[in-house]
């Protein structure tokens, strides 16, 4: 599914604002840095990450749309070089990242199968580098106020994020368990979102996107009055997490 340039200019902000920025401060010092970025996007996580790191910093962006990859090269984190792959993630394999000393990813584990999860942590895992991978969904979110049918609905979104074989709002769990599996050690910290007025474009942009989900995934909801209700007056905590997995000190 191709995600629009429109949706991840909209959603960068609160991208920035939710990352947690305390897993930056324990990867390991180099004097250089050559980051793979995956499923980059429009670049926000090295606009995110770059000024949080010391060094000379190439950047290798991977992504499969050639226009993203486009766009993201046209606004370069400042002082960093860059390159960018027409990539399928879930396609990689060692000898892609060899040259890798960070691997980054955002907003991506829920989009894998079991297997293309185990693919991409054997592939990380084997380029023997930190992976910081941010804003997994991990199927919990707050509307304030409450409303009877919000348990319905998020029951029925996360069960959308299931559909062919996607591990959605397990995948964190999941992913954490393989690269522990592999010998990494791995942090896990949240990274939600707080979508109050000043975000009211991006609440609403994603509100109906969840509500739409869930209405996919069950036709007989009656979801028109409860989005009314909830547009009017929307503010939201939409739960994801971030890991850092790292590799073990003589491993």
């Amino acid at each position: 599914m191709r995600v629009s340039e429109e949706w991840l200019v909209l959603r960068e902000p609160a991208d920035a604002a939710a990352r947690a920025s305390e897993l930056v401060e324990l990867l390991p010092e180099t004097r250089s840095h050559v980051i793979h970025d995956l499923g980059c996007g429009s670049g926000s996580m090295g606009r995110w990450l770059a000024p949080r790191l010391s060094g000379p910093q190439h950047w290798v962006l991977h992504d499969r749309d050639p226009g993203l990859l486009d766009a993201a090269a046209a606004s370069p984190p400042e002082g960093v070089s860059v390159e960018t792959r027409v990539s399928d993630i879930t396609q990689l394999e060692p000898r892609d990242l060899e040259d890798a000393t960070l691997i980054t990813a955002s907003a991506l584990l829920d989009m894998f199968t079991k297997d293309e999860l185990a693919r991409f942590v054997e592939t990380c895992a084997a380029a023997r580098c930190p992976a910081l991978v941010t804003l997994s969904v991990i199927g919990r979110v707050e509307l304030t106020p409450p409303h009877p049918l919000d348990e319905r609905i998020e029951a029925a979104f996360n069960a959308h994020q299931h559909r062919d074989g996607l591990l959605g709002p397990d995948a964190v769990a999941v992913a954490a368990e393989r690269f522990r599996a592999l010998g990494m050690e791995v942090i896990v910290r949240p990274s939600p979102w707080r979508l109050g007025s000043a975000e009211a474009e991006l609440a609403t942009e994603w509100f109906r996107g969840w509500v739409g989900a869930a209405c996919e995934q069950e036709p007989d909801l009656e979801a028109e009055d409860y989005s009314r209700e909830r547009l009017a007056q929307l503010a939201v905590t939409v739960h994801h997490a971030d890991l850092l997995a790292l590799p073990r000190s003589g491993g």
